[in-house]
């Protein structure tokens, strides 16, 4: 395909996950399931888990962003598993009292950085995407932790189940649907991937803006 002709087609993607971002930024901001109480019994815990990932726009498009970067690594439904154990650590983190810096900053950096990478096709080793969306997944996490601190163990286990098992399937799911795609409409599985990914660093892209108080 022209060169040319795909970075156009990524630079209006990323416009549109730019405008994704503005029009769903008080939900994908508010990052909290339930109203923002907190979960008390262990279904509480376990629906909050479910809809974190999925509430916050920063996550969702993240966690499609490493299902799409492990579809053409060595064993990609491992690979995503380096972020789903960082996550929950993260989690623990924030329960435990701790603190991680520029938490939001860095989220919406490594989203915007995830995007971009898919986007111009660039080939890291897998021990490097390893330790991106490790240390990513830590962030992540630490933010997914706000929704349970001071909960009960009981919430907080079926939270951190909750949040696992929704991650998994959507990163496994944004590789399948690649797969279905290209073999349905005859596209190449990169030219969707980069697509995506221009998709996904608008919206890090916008979140990085909004973070600045310009927006």
């Amino acid at each position: 395909m022209n060169t040319i002709l795909m970075s156009r087609r990524c630079g209006w993607a990323a416009l549109a996950g730019f405008a994704l971002f503005l029009v769903a930024a008080p939900d994908a901001q508010a990052h909290h399931p339930m109203g923002g109480a907190m979960p008390t019994t262990f279904w509480h815990g376990l629906l909050s888990g479910v809809g974190h990932p999925i509430i916050g726009l920063d996550h969702f498009a993240f966690v499609i962003a490493v299902g799409l970067a492990s579809l053409a690594l060595p064993g990609r439904f491992v690979m995503p598993a380096a972020f789903l154990i960082a996550t929950a650590a993260g989690t623990l983190i924030h329960i435990a009292g701790a603190s991680l810096p520029a938490a939001e900053f860095i989220i919406a950096g490594s989203v915007a950085v995830l995007g971009l990478l898919l986007a111009m096709q660039v080939a890291l080793p897998i021990w490097g995407y390893g330790a991106f969306f490790t240390i990513a997944g830590l962030f992540h996490g630490y933010a997914y932790g706000e929704a349970v601190f001071g909960a009960e163990p009981t919430p907080v286990v079926a939270y951190l189940i909750g949040f696992v098992a929704i991650q998994y399937a959507i990163s496994v799911g944004a590789m399948e649907a690649v797969r279905v795609l290209s073999r349905r409409d005859g596209v190449s599985q990169p030219v969707l991937v980069r697509v995506a990914g221009g998709v996904v660093a608008g919206i890090g892209i916008a979140i990085l803006y909004a973070s600045t108080g310009l927006a």
